[in-house]
């Protein structure tokens, strides 16, 4: 089990897959793998694809470090910086599954975001489930089996991931990163277990700062004014994070673009090669979007970790009814456990239902997110709940 050594708090998960991609098995020709927010759904797809494609165990590194870089021959990848996966994509895909393997014992498939496929990019995708071609599998990876169609559910075999503990993350931030043990234990609790958010938080000092500006501006909202204010700075905060994501990435791939194209860098673009250009700059506006809207989400995120704990302190130091919980008087384990003092004075003032407001709030406005309602509207909206939170007792 060591190739599945980096897979964190999947042990079960991942002697699942090596049952599967053992030499000598016969995998499912579909695979859907579930679960939450940063239980590593793509770390572990990838390391499946990579044991699947591998002819003896002792070739997995070699192949799964072409997989990681998305040059083995026998990987397909599809995925999108966008809001939805293209249509013309999946046809792509689907089309070139057909093919036999070129070096490995299988053709692997690998769909991240699976969720974001729309119904009829979805429908393309069945007719390679219903007639699977031989010596080929395919990975989807989503949150949940509910965000795909019952087709697509029905033909895969699902293998469902938890949520990692904080201290197995910590351990693999402070082993293979070299991160100080207890800053790893912070940025795991942080990150609410999700590792990709855990590294980020531990090695990147303005992602900590960031998430700090987050929470110390939710806890001083106290009038609507104060809701409005947070809501625009905290907008500008997941505008100013996708753009920063964004502009290299685009400065390159228009440079690629360009040199694709026989021109130089900066050279006015001949107008029967403008069409291309233009698909590339749509490209990169929806990709854009989604930027904002990922920057939302983990703002989101972040706010239903604060008024969470905001309801454990509430119920843990009063039960229902205002009688005296069997638990008073013990310390919560808090996410947020730097702001105890303020979430203290929050859940004394909002008691537990003024509490499950807010938290109510959040959900919410996950939900219309999820709707591409305007971010801005969003959090607008949120934080004005969240003002009223204190009369709902």
């Amino acid at each position: 089990m060591e190739f599945w050594a980096d897979i964190v708090g999947q042990h079960v998960a991942a002697q699942t897959l090596e049952r599967a991609a053992a030499p000598g098995g016969a995998p499912a020709h579909a695979w859907l793998i579930t679960g939450p927010p940063g239980s590593g759904r793509s770390n572990i797809a990838y390391r499946f694809a990579a044991a699947l494609i591998a002819r003896t165990e002792a070739d997995r590194e070699r192949v799964y470090a072409q997989v990681l870089a998305r040059t083995h021959p026998d990987l397909g990848v599809l995925t999108t910086q966008t809001t939805i996966i293209k249509i013309d994509a999946a046809r792509e895909v689907v089309a070139s599954s057909y093919y036999a393997p070129s070096e490995g014992r299988y053709r692997v498939f690998v769909i991240e975001d699976a969720d974001r496929m729309t119904e009829h990019t979805s429908n393309v995708l069945l007719k390679a489930l219903e007639e699977p071609p031989e010596r080929t599998v395919w990975v989807l990876c989503a949150p949940s089996e509910a965000d795909l169609l019952p087709t697509i559910r029905s033909r895969t075999r699902s293998l469902r991931l938890v949520t990692p503990e904080v201290a197995d993350i910590a351990a693999l931030l402070h082993a293979r990163d070299g991160v100080d043990l207890a800053d790893a234990e912070r940025a795991a609790r942080l990150a609410q277990s999700h590792i990709g958010m855990a590294r980020s938080l531990a090695r990147d000092p303005e992602a900590m700062e960031r998430r700090e500006r987050v929470i110390r501006g939710a806890l001083a909202i106290e009038t609507l004014g104060d809701a409005m204010g947070t809501a625009a700075a905290l907008m500008k905060v997941a505008e100013a994070d996708a753009a920063a994501a964004t502009e290299r990435r685009e400065t390159s791939e228009r440079d690629d673009a360009m040199r694709s194209l026989g021109l130089a860098s900066g050279a006015a673009i001949p107008p029967q090669m403008r069409a291309q250009m233009r698909a590339l700059e749509e490209d990169q506006k929806q990709r854009a979007k989604r930027g904002v809207r990922d920057g939302v989400d983990r703002i989101l995120t972040d706010l239903l970790s604060l008024y969470r704990d905001v309801v454990l302190t509430a119920l843990m130091s009063d039960g229902a009814g205002g009688e005296p919980s069997p638990a008073a008087g013990a310390t919560p384990e808090l996410v947020n456990a730097e702001h105890a003092r303020r979430i203290a004075e929050l859940a004394d003032r909002w008691r537990a239902k003024g509490a499950l407001v807010a938290v109510a709030a959040v959900e919410t406005a996950r939900e219309r997110l999820g709707r591409q309602i305007t971010p801005g509207l969003v959090l607008e909206a949120l934080f004005a709940s969240v003002v009223t939170a204190g009369s709902e007792r």
